[in-house]
């Protein structure tokens, strides 16, 4: 068993503003810990500084036993690592050190073919006996196999690249899951998992017996696993963090009463001083005038002195406010016709009809089809008009399909995804790109902007470029975006991924006074519970209506 110690950690921005102000953070042996606050409050910065990617300003970092690392970026890998590289780079460092000799040793047997190169090589295959390479191996066949359903040799050298993003997750999980390491450190390992997948993530870390540190947004999932909840409270000299000592399901409630406690000790510590500084103008008014309150004036000041010394109590965590103004318009009461809609190679013909005002859900397992035929709406359908052209820079990849997809007359789409590229965003500031607008959206003057900014709790981040913003501050932004361009029609790929837990409650609400129809993909169960109906598409293909979600459908098979 292995324990997770953090004193005083304190870390400030290359800017110099204050990220994280004295964070104390202890993982007990066993513990399964969520560590919870909202976009930007620095959650993956701590995470980093535990993994010793980054080095604190202040504070020491004690752990015991072997750590495992599920880093953010998995599940987007879209470079030339190979499934034998990732694995390697999740494994216990004496197997990193071994499989990296190696493989410099094999790259240069196949360029210098001369004795030196294959002394080195065979130094390096007895190093990786040595490290425990092959029984290494070994496990990563169970891992290859339970995640790609290919034995490892057939797949070490298969690119990550081609592997989907619940795909690299599973991967990931399943090495470090069985692996030797006895704290794990999972940043967002829900992220593109289906809900199968999340259903076996909870089963899988509920009874690994690790002590887990686990960055989430996943209401559901942090439910069903976590023990405690760590919260980071952004303040103004830095985030300061605290510990619910139970489940999730408790933590709204003990959060309300923490926050009630402080308000209340601080009311009391306010009274406390005003009555101090009182007694204190009081003496030393007599003192003017009577000799006598000299030493009374005097204790007074030491007392007021001590007092203040001690310093408030903790101060109230400022609680995030997002409001999303979501407003839409009236559209034609069909407001999508589906007829005879084949997705090439993913989708069976299928019709279906989408109602103006309707919440529809887009559920199924990975890769069958459902961001295509999100897409295809973007779209504006089969064969748009000019006026169902998507709102917003981004425009749709075109969708290999047969059949008929139409959008109702004042349908304008606006379509979000958490894996949208926005070249055009990323060097400008918040400020400048709502200050100069686009094709759908007026310029605003920086006083109303600041004003629509703080409305989605991004005033502070201004001034920042869209590029060094959180990936959920970026979704915030995004979805700001749709409300300024005036979409009639939403269309949503996992809106929830990156949103902490108060900017999901916030797009719910938003959602729900929304003047039009709204499309989500999704594999939230929590969000799911707030729509109206859904279509479900499997792995075999076939695309069903359903009143209530289905989570447990077919794959798609390799």
């Amino acid at each position: 068993m292995g324990h997770i110690d953090l004193s005083q950690i304190t870390f400030s921005l290359p800017d110099g503003r204050p990220l994280l102000g004295g964070v104390d953070l202890r993982v007990g042996e066993g513990h399964r810990m969520a560590l919870v606050g909202p976009n930007g409050s620095g959650k993956t910065t701590l995470s980093r500084i535990l993994a010793g990617d980054l080095d604190p300003d202040e504070g020491a970092v004690v752990r015991t036993g072997g750590l495992g690392v599920m880093r953010q970026f998995i599940g987007s890998v879209r470079d030339d690592t190979t499934v034998r590289d990732l694995l390697v780079s999740v494994s216990p460092e004496r197997i990193r050190v071994a499989g990296a000799a190696l493989a410099a040793a094999e790259e240069l047997m196949l360029t210098i073919d001369d004795e030196a190169a294959q002394m080195a090589y065979a130094q390096g295959l007895a190093d990786w006996a040595d490290a425990g390479g092959y029984e290494q191996e070994t496990l990563w066949d169970m891992c290859t196999t339970a995640a790609m359903h290919l034995p490892f040799d057939r797949a070490e050298h298969r690119r990550v690249s081609t592997l989907s993003g619940g795909e690299q997750k599973r991967l990931v999980l399943e090495a470090l899951l069985r692996g030797p390491e006895e704290v794990l450190l999972l940043d967002e390992p829900d992220n593109y998992l289906d809900v199968p997948g999340k259903r076996w993530l909870e089963r899988a870390l509920r009874e690994c017996g690790k002590t887990v540190l686990l960055i989430s947004h996943d209401r559901e999932l942090l439910d069903q696993v976590a023990t405690r909840v760590a919260t980071l409270e952004p303040g103004a000299a830095g985030a300061t963090l605290w510990v619910h000592p139970g489940p999730f399901r408790t933590y709204p409630q003990a959060r309300e009463d923490r926050n009630a406690r402080l308000e209340e000790l601080r009311r009391r510590w306010d009274e406390e001083h005003a009555k101090l500084k009182a007694l204190v103008l009081m003496y030393r008014t007599k003192a003017s005038v009577m000799d006598t309150m000299a030493a009374k004036l005097q204790a007074a000041e030491t007392r007021l002195a001590r007092f203040e010394k001690a310093g408030p109590p903790e101060a109230v965590p400022e609680v995030q406010q997002v409001t999303m103004r979501l407003r839409g318009g009236r559209t034609a009461k069909r407001a999508v016709v589906v007829e005879g809609l084949e997705l090439t190679g993913l989708a069976r013909p299928f019709d279906a009809e989408l109602w103006y005002g309707e919440r529809i859900g887009i559920l199924g397992a990975n890769g069958t089809g459902k961001s295509h035929f999100l897409r295809l709406l973007a779209a504006g359908g089969s064969d748009p008009d000019v006026e169902h052209r998507p709102v917003g820079d981004v425009q749709p990849e075109r969708v290999a399909h047969s059949g008929v997809v139409r959008l109702g007359s004042r349908v304008r789409p606006g379509w979000f995804a958490q894996t949208h590229q926005h070249p055009e965003l990323l060097e400008r500031t918040l400020l400048e790109i709502l200050h100069r607008g686009d094709a759908h959206r007026h310029g605003r003057a920086r006083e109303e902007a600041s004003r629509v900014l703080d409305r989605y709790g991004l005033a502070k981040s201004a001034e920042q470029r869209f590029a060094s913003l959180s990936g959920g501050q970026q979704a915030r932004f995004q979805i700001l975006l749709l409300e300024l361009s005036g979409a009639t029609m939403l269309l949503l790929d996992e809106p929830t991924d990156n949103l902490d837990l108060a900017s999901a409650e916030a797009l719910e609400a938003g959602l729900a006074a929304f003047e039009g129809t709204v499309v989500a993909v999704t594999h939230d169960r929590w969000f799911a519970r707030g729509l109206d109906r859904f279509l479900v598409f499997d792995g075999a293909g076939t695309v069903t209506a359903s009143d209530e979600p289905v989570w447990d459908v077919a794959r798609v098979a390799r």
